[in-house]
């Protein structure tokens, strides 16, 4: 996997359905060029999330829609370590090559946390990947920060669980599988 990359990217050729009750917020998903990973499938795994009954379409406020083309709302963007830093403004040693963020209407997913996970969260590739998805998309639909309910209970998808879990179980998804908000305390 390589370190960085030279900040193109390619564009992912597939399409969706709308996703949710809620206005449909459009959203393409790019792969940084070079790394291998293909774009279609980073795209239908980032529809599959985002689409989830536990994801942010279980509130009737939110709808999206991967689109291959046209206008979009924001953009996915998966990046090796470098271009993140970069393009998220990392100057923080500790944090270089070690996060996601958004920035203006850019999702930016670190590559090597996309493929490797973290040590911080428990749990398969998949659930780590829905984490990274549901908690940028989250700031890019206006939520903020939230820290740990109660020892035990799970984590917010807006915890940022990578810098520990303060007690929570790990969880990838705002909401259960009965539809109630796995929220926390804000952060301010």
């Amino acid at each position: 996997m390589p370190a960085r990359g030279p900040g193109t990217f390619v564009a992912s050729r597939t399409g969706g359905e709308a996703q949710g009750r809620g206005p449909v917020r459009r959203y393409t998903v790019e792969v940084e060029d070079g790394v291998e990973l293909d774009p279609d499938d980073a795209a239908r795994a980032v529809s599959e999330i985002l689409g989830d009954p536990r994801g942010w379409t279980a509130d009737a406020a939110y709808g999206f829609r991967l689109v291959s083309s046209g206008t979009a709302d924001f953009t996915v963007r998966i990046a090796t370590p470098g271009t993140t830093d970069r393009i998220c403004h990392v100057t923080t040693p500790s944090s270089r090559g070690n996060v996601n963020c958004r920035t203006g209407h850019t999702v930016v997913v670190n590559l090597r946390l996309w493929v490797r996970g973290s040590p911080q969260f428990d749990g398969p590739i998949e659930e780590y990947r829905a984490l990274i998805i549901n908690h940028e998309v989250g700031h890019e639909i206006g939520r903020g920060h939230e820290s740990c309910p109660g020892r035990g209970q799970p984590a917010p998808a807006m915890m940022q669980q990578i810098k520990g879990l303060l007690g929570c179980a790990a969880n990838a998804w705002p909401y259960d599988r009965r539809g109630r908000c796995l929220a926390g305390p804000p952060v301010p």
